[in-house]
């Protein structure tokens, strides 16, 4: 289901920080390069009631090939987060559904923005979520109708078949938007 809400139902809110594009000021960008490979500056605890997620965030100023960059990124928090390597079929499938994802909202910020600026990724035990931010002002949509033997627009079709939730933020100081999404993490 397409939205437009800051954050998912439930119990977790909004970020503090602003990384979901709240008010409260940019989110820190993390993403240190070393060797040409960003990587986070630390893994950091989010704030919530559960008090164990996990944060990373990648910065894409000045990189290229941006969508291998955000996968290779993406796979090694799946690693250190003790996604993969996976034991089963579903933790395999839920951690290849994260990459798709992930590879589908970087992929929608180069064609139809300027790029992306920001990743952020956070994992709690129940969720993971994706964010990726851009200074476009286009609405991200699934394309109606779907055409699955055409060429072109199945990203947000995919992201919308593979996530919990998803949705777009803006913020009013800054130019551009956040795409969030959401997935189970694997049981």
């Amino acid at each position: 289901m397409s939205t437009t809400r800051p954050y998912s139902p439930g119990d977790r809110g909004p970020e503090p920080s602003g990384a979901s594009g709240t008010p409260g000021g940019a989110a820190p960008i993390g993403g240190a390069q070393e060797g040409g490979v960003a990587v986070p500056t630390a893994p950091e605890a989010a704030p919530g009631p559960a008090g164990d997620a996990q944060v990373r965030r990648l910065s894409f100023e000045d990189q290229s090939g941006v969508v291998p960059l955000a996968r290779d990124f993406t796979r090694q928090a799946l690693y250190d987060w003790g996604w993969l390597p996976a034991a089963t079929a579903d933790r395999r499938a839920a951690a290849e559904d994260v990459l798709l994802v992930v590879s589908e909202l970087v992929t929608n910020a180069c064609l139809h923005a300027e790029g992306p600026d920001l990743m952020i990724i956070t994992s709690d035990r129940k969720v993971i979520r994706i964010e990726v931010t851009d200074r476009g002002t286009g609405q991200p949509s699934p394309r109606t109708p779907h055409r699955a033997g055409r060429p072109g627009g199945h990203g947000m079709f995919i992201v919308q078949r593979l996530c919990l939730d998803w949705g777009v933020v803006r913020s009013a100081e800054v130019a551009g938007k956040t795409v969030w999404a959401e997935l189970g993490t694997p049981s």
